[in-house]
């Protein structure tokens, strides 16, 4: 299944990495053992976010997903399922329409 992982990045932890330069290097671990379709860099609210799309076969994988994030930056994690446009059209809108109309 499609999730949107949102994660938040603390100021203090974040801001230690950035300066003692192992930032990138953690960042970069991270990536290459979670393997996301895509990442997105971004600020909600004043603070780091990251928002990764992920396949998640199955529940058990949320620790393997997310523990990296708790235990390298101890940040906040989020899951969100996703559709895609496909997605949306298999879902039978028009049916529920009329079936709850």
């Amino acid at each position: 299944m499609r999730m949107l992982m949102m994660v938040r990045l603390p100021h203090e932890t974040f801001n230690l990495a950035v300066r003692d330069g192992s930032v990138e290097r953690k960042m970069q671990r991270i990536l290459d053992e979670i393997q996301p379709e895509a990442v997105y860099f971004t600020e909600m609210n004043g603070q780091r976010n990251a928002m990764l799309i992920v396949d998640l076969k199955n529940p058990a994988q949320i620790p393997a997903l997310s523990e990296p994030w708790f235990l390298t930056f101890n940040a906040n994690v989020e899951f969100h399922v996703v559709m895609r446009p496909q997605d949306l059209q298999e879902a039978g809108l028009e049916n529920l329409g009329r079936k709850w109309a």
